[in-house]
This record gives structure tokens, sequence and C-alpha cells, in this order.
């Protein structure tokens, strides 16, 4: 049965700190079907990019415009002059702009924080900071295949040879971007480590390669802690990924009693977090990633579930309101 989003009765003014809204796929952009389900419940959306975001005198500011959202291909969006607008004038920030989580997103979340409560940013900018996606879902003990964070090659080595077939991935990374399988007897893990450490200091996250996602990588929707919604993402042939914008497949999808567990025991610690919109990966029967910066799948599951995930999202924000 379609949820049915209640309607708030006072309007709220939202900003949305997000990437290019000219830009989005409207067909499938989770930012876009927020700000359609808020202007349809009489809320004014105001837009800027994360550049635009000041702070002076510990008082957080963007140049934001007044955004018109429309489902027309090419006709999208219409926004208006900008203007300087003190984030303790609006009622809700949505902070949707994509990782990779490095300083400068940080720094917004720092900025952020100086409105929050007040001002209610989704999701809680300290708890997004707090929470780096796949160190949050290793605090989760027994969920998770087995896992190394390191940058010691020495340490890589070893759990590659205990384990055979590995997947190696930037610790904060995103939509699948750097993500490596490498099975045994590779010769490409020293170089591709010797590149890693090139590009930064940080260390990279090592697992085991679960076969089981040739079956697919299963996206789940929490709001306010309990899931609402799944796909699963069947990767394309001859590739590790499960990503749709890299050729992974979207499938209708109902939460297994191993996936309803897992929601189960994360779902008070993201509730209790402020952590309102939420999205999990699920592997077989393993948590892979706490998605928490920018959440994406709710057109997918809507079109698939006949449902609103949008609404759902505004009725835990409203009630917080």
């Amino acid at each position: 049965m379609k949820d049915e989003p209640r309607m708030c009765a006072s309007k709220l003014s939202v900003a949305i700190q997000m990437d290019p809204v000219q830009h989005i796929n409207i067909n499938a952009d989770s930012t876009f079907a927020l700000g359609l389900e808020a202007q349809s419940r009489g809320h004014k959306l105001f837009y800027y990019e994360p550049h635009e975001l000041s702070m002076r005198d510990g008082r957080a500011y963007a140049q934001m415009r007044p955004l018109t959202l429309r489902r027309e291909t090419g006709n999208h969006s219409t926004l208006g002059s900008r203007e300087k607008v003190f984030l303790e004038e609006v009622d809700v920030v949505l902070m949707r702009q994509d990782p990779p989580f490095d300083m400068s997103y940080i720094t917004a979340t720092h900025i952020l924080e100086t409105a929050h409560p007040k001002t209610l940013v989704v999701n809680d900018p300290a708890e997004v900071r707090n929470a780096p996606e796949k160190l949050f879902a290793v605090r989760f003990k027994g969920l998770l295949p087995p896992t190394l964070i390191s940058r010691d090659p020495g340490e890589i080595r070893d759990f590659r040879k205990e384990f055979g077939d590995i997947i190696v991935k930037p610790l904060f990374g995103n939509g699948g971007v750097g993500v490596f399988r490498i099975r045994e007897g590779d010769e490409n893990l020293n170089s591709l480590l010797e590149m890693f450490g090139q590009m930064n200091r940080e260390p990279v996250i090592v697992q085991r390669y679960l076969p089981e996602v040739r079956q697919g990588d299963k996206r789940i929707i929490l709001v306010d802690g309990k899931p609402v919604g799944a796909i699963n993402r069947v990767p394309a042939e001859g590739e590790a990924r499960s990503n749709m914008h890299v050729g992974g497949r979207a499938e209708k999808w109902m939460l297994t009693k191993r996936e309803s567990e897992i929601c189960e025991i994360i779902g008070p610690e993201l509730k209790a977090r402020g952590l309102i919109f939420v999205g999990i990966d699920v592997i077989g029967d393993y948590l892979t990633e706490i998605n928490v910066t920018s959440p994406t799948g709710i057109q997918e599951i809507d079109r698939f579930d006949n449902a609103n995930l949008s609404g759902l999202v505004w009725d835990a924000i409203e009630a917080r309101l």
C-alpha cells in the first residue's frame, strides 16, 4: 500500500545546499524529488552551491536564489535573483551536495552547525561529520564482512593473503570511484597502493570480496531510523561495482529477514544522531556502507513500489519543527 505523507500546517522556508541544479538528472536525483515534494506542500525553496556558503563573526549565510522546480526535461528549474540570506532566517537547510567527504565538506558541516538546531539542518551536520560512511559502519560489530582500514602495505598484503579475493577502495570516496577488485596473485596490488599513497595521506578500506554482489547490492532507505524502501542494484557483466551510473541495473526488492535485522540494529542509533535520511548498502548478509551525506535511490524505489519516500522524509522533518 502506498504511504500517504501528511501535510504540514505551516509553510516553511527551505534552503537547499547542492551541486549545480542545472546539471541534475531529474529522473534519478533524490534532491530534485525532495525539492518537488517540499514545493508541493507549499514550502518556499532557496538554492545555493557549497562555495556560496560563508560565515561572518559566527553567523552563517549564503548567496541564495529562490528556486522553482518542475518535472520537465530541459526546463526543470527557475532561479530568482541572488540575495544574501542568513541561515537563521530559514526554517530548514538540506545539505545535499555530493561527496567526496574532504576538508571542504567537513568545513561546511562546521559552518552549518552554527545555525543548527535553530535552523534544522538535514542531516545534522555534526553527526554527518562524525559518521563518515565507511568508518561509521565499522562501529556495528558483526554486520560487516572482514574489513581492514590501513595505509600499511604489509597489513594489506597480509589481508589479501588471508582472504585471497579483496576489494580496495578510498576511505572517503563515493559513487564507486576508485573501487578495485584484487584477486589472489594479482600483480597490481603494490602499484595500486602506491597510487593511493600519492593521491592522499588517508588509509584505504579493504574488504573480503563478496561473490553475492553478482546477485546485487541492495540500497535500503531509512527515514528516522526505520526502513521505508529498497532496490537491488545488479552490476553489469564484467563490472565489480553495482552503482547505476556505471551500468548497474535497478530491480524491485523486498527486505529479507537479515536485512530487516540489520535495520533494527542500526536504526535506533541513526535516529538518536538526528540522521533523518540515510541510505545503507547490503551485499548478501553483510552491511557495507551507511550513507549519511547525500543518499540517493528514492526515485527508483518510488517507481518500483508506487511510493513517495520524499513525503516520508518531509513528514519526519516537519515533525521536528
